[in-house]
């Protein structure tokens, strides 16, 4: 039987998943977004213990991988040590190290010693807990007195205001207990905290969730939208949504803001990965004038609204939750679609191409706001003016 292969997951995905878990997403929430299983998700967090760990950075002090690069090509063409330091402004002795610590003169390569550079600056730090015995023991005592570690670091400063090595945050006794990799307290001692979770969680956390409750992984808000695309002036800006039928099926409705042009799409699922392919692929065949903007709510179906701006590049902007009037024109849209798709229908028996059709009559009726124009004619009219 075929080994089946563990499902590994990218940078961007792990900051996916604990961006939704500090804003209250549940295991099943995050897992729909990035496409995988609730458990996954809770292996992911309970490494670190539900807190975002900080992404690396290198020190500016460190040797670049351009300087890297310098000393290889000053080394083949046979320079000194000390006139490669010159070169580059650094001390002689942090060219021999580099130099000596990465198979010498002869064979220096640039990549080779700046990925074992990076490598090395990996070793975990020790933290405070770890280095200051007095303090930990002090912290151990307390939390199993069932004191808060808020409690813990305000009575420290008030305690001994001039030992600052035994100061402490409350936050760094939270990272110790929770951070899996530090091992220095029990997590046994996570059992007298007033809420006994294996995992830091937020004040926003639940268990249910639900669409539109939870913010947009570095959403831009609709407040932060031109005026122009406001006042309606141009077409091309449009505003989107999801309508539901019976056994969970779904189709997406476009609807651009001046025109009213509609367009219905069929979906495979209400997954982010279905919702953003659909609607990719119903852009790149508009023209280039007609893909300017896209307003949608805060449901989880656009979470990979980044890759949307990146493979169609048409900005996305996020209503308010729960604030439907900032989308009216996608709304009113969307009961008009009802008419040919009432409640408790079944989604997923309509094509493409019947979608299409529904589309086309919508777009050939006219409409008062358009001053009885059809939505067809406004488009065709924008488009001429512009060629």
């Amino acid at each position: 039987m075929r080994k089946r292969l563990k499902r590994t997951f990218t940078e961007q995905e792990r900051d996916i998943v604990f961006d939704l878990w500090k804003q209250g997403a549940g295991f099943s929430d995050i897992a729909r977004v990035i496409e995988s299983k609730p458990g996954s998700i809770f292996t992911i967090l309970r490494e670190h213990g539900g807190i975002k760990p900080e992404k690396r950075k290198r020190s500016p002090k460190h040797l670049t991988v351009e300087e890297r690069e310098e000393i290889r090509a000053s080394l083949s063409a046979k320079m000194s040590i000390r006139a490669i330091a010159r070169l580059l402004n650094r001390s002689p002795s942090t060219i021999s190290r580099e130099v000596n610590r990465n198979r010498g003169r002869r064979w220096y390569k640039a990549l080779d010693a700046n990925r074992r550079a990076w490598r090395m600056a990996k070793r975990p730090k020790s933290c405070a807990l770890a280095l200051n015995l007095e303090l930990r023991k002090l912290v151990i005592e307390k939390l199993k007195l069932n004191w808060s570690p808020e409690q813990i670091s305000g009575w420290l400063k008030r305690k001994m205001p001039r030992r600052k090595r035994m100061h402490i945050s409350h936050e760094t006794i939270y990272k110790t207990l929770y951070v899996r990799s530090r091992g220095v307290l029990n997590s046994a001692l996570m059992r007298h905290l007033r809420r006994a979770h294996k995992m830091r969680q937020s004040k926003h956390h639940s268990r249910s969730g639900g669409r539109g409750t939870i913010n947009i992984v570095k959403g831009v808000s609709i407040h932060k939208r031109s005026k122009n695309i406001d006042n309606r002036k141009s077409i091309g800006h449009w505003e989107g949504d999801l309508v539901s039928g019976s056994n969970n099926t779904h189709i997406a409705t476009l609807v651009d803001r001046k025109a009213r042009f509609t367009m219905i799409l069929k979906l495979a699922g209400k997954d982010a990965t279905s919702v953003t392919d659909a609607l990719v692929d119903a852009f790149n065949q508009l023209p280039q004038s007609m893909k300017k903007s896209l307003t949608w709510d805060r449901g989880m179906e656009l979470a990979k609204h980044v890759q949307f701006t990146q493979e169609s590049d048409i900005p996305v902007y996020f209503c308010d939750p729960q604030s439907p009037w900032q989308r009216a024109t996608n709304e009113n849209t969307n009961s008009l679609i009802r008419q040919y798709f009432p409640k408790k229908t079944c989604l997923s028996q309509h094509s493409q191409q019947t979608l299409n059709k529904v589309a086309s009559q919508l777009n050939e009726r006219p409409r008062k706001t358009l001053k009885f124009k059809t939505p067809k004619e406004i488009i065709e009219g924008s488009i001429a003016m512009m060629t």
